[in-house]
């Protein structure tokens, strides 16, 4: 039975990955900060060696997206120094890795799908990190390096755009949110699912190395978004209005484009994942259940 290691275990991608694996009768092994510093190649080498893994997941990353404005040295060191050290440590190994990286990598300004293939230009520090990241793993690892992008992730394990809409609801008589930014609502149970169907397809020798887009089919605008939210909590969408990125400048400039295409999921064998309407709708109850179980008992 082939070993999988997923980094950053303590996040919420990661826990979606590790409970598909566990659900695929697969072994895995959660690496939390604690376990393994991807940043350090002496632990990256003495976690493969410990445990010899087939499929390297890396879901460990930076993701302060603003303050990677200020840090870009430490994010770049989680975000691309720690994929090239984890991708030496598959080539020495021969494990596959899945390099887990963000629209951010685009310069956000397109008009049409982002091709996987298509010129990176990333105006962010977050960006141009996990840019870094993506050119480390496709350059040491020609033929078993994955990188997939995804974008505007949510779930139930973790604090995301749609628990903190689903808390607003209940606090909030209105709530303006941006209508000047696109993008694709992606869950993360869909991501895991495409990780660990990809990771399987790699060892079966069915699915070649390179860039995958791991976000919902479909687009919307933050506020699109935050209205389907309402319509499922039972509430008038009406009380979400629509506003403009210059009503909220942050220290990152956030994409006003981050479609991607999934064109490239067809040389793969796997569907490229559902619309994120339905995959909202799928998700909801168990989003609302954790975000107010939450709020009910204090933590």
């Amino acid at each position: 039975m082939s070993v999988w290691l997923v980094t950053g275990a303590g996040g919420m991608l990661a826990g979606d990955v590790l409970a598909r694996l566990a659900a695929d009768g697969i072994e895995a092994v959660a690496a939390g900060r604690a376990d393994l510093d991807i940043t350090d190649p002496d632990s990256v080498r003495a976690v493969m060696a410990q445990h010899r893994p087939a499929v390297v997941v890396n879901c460990a990353a930076w993701t302060n997206v603003d303050g990677a404005e200020e840090q870009e040295e430490a994010a770049l060191a989680v975000n691309g120094t720690g994929p090239r050290f984890l991708a030496e440590a598959c080539k020495e190994s021969g494990a596959v890795l899945l390099q887990v990286s963000t629209d951010y990598v685009f310069a956000g300004d397109g008009t049409e799908p982002y091709a996987e293939n298509a010129p990176t230009g990333p105006r962010s520090a977050y960006g141009r990190t996990k840019l870094a990241g993506e050119r480390a793993v496709l350059e040491i690892l020609p033929e078993t390096g994955h990188v997939v992008r995804t974008a505007w992730l949510y779930g139930a394990g973790g604090p995301n755009f749609v628990r903190t809409m689903i808390k607003l609801e209940g606090i909030k008589d209105t709530l303006d949110v941006v209508d000047d930014q696109r993008g694709q609502p992606t869950w993360t149970v869909d991501l895991a699912d495409r990780l660990v169907r990809l990771g399987r397809g790699a060892l079966e020798g069915t699915v070649k190395a390179g860039v995958h887009h791991g976000t919902s089919s479909g687009e919307t605008t933050w506020f699109g978004f935050t209205r389907e939210i309402f319509r499922l909590l039972g509430t008038d969408p009406e009380r979400v209005r629509p506003t403009t990125s210059a009503a909220f400048v942050r220290p990152a400039p956030r994409p006003s484009y981050s479609v991607l295409g999934h064109e490239g999921w067809q040389q793969t064998g796997i569907e490229p994942i559902r619309d994120w309407r339905e995959a909202l709708a799928e998700a909801f109850t168990g989003l609302v259940e954790a975000e107010r179980g939450i709020a009910s008992t204090g933590e």
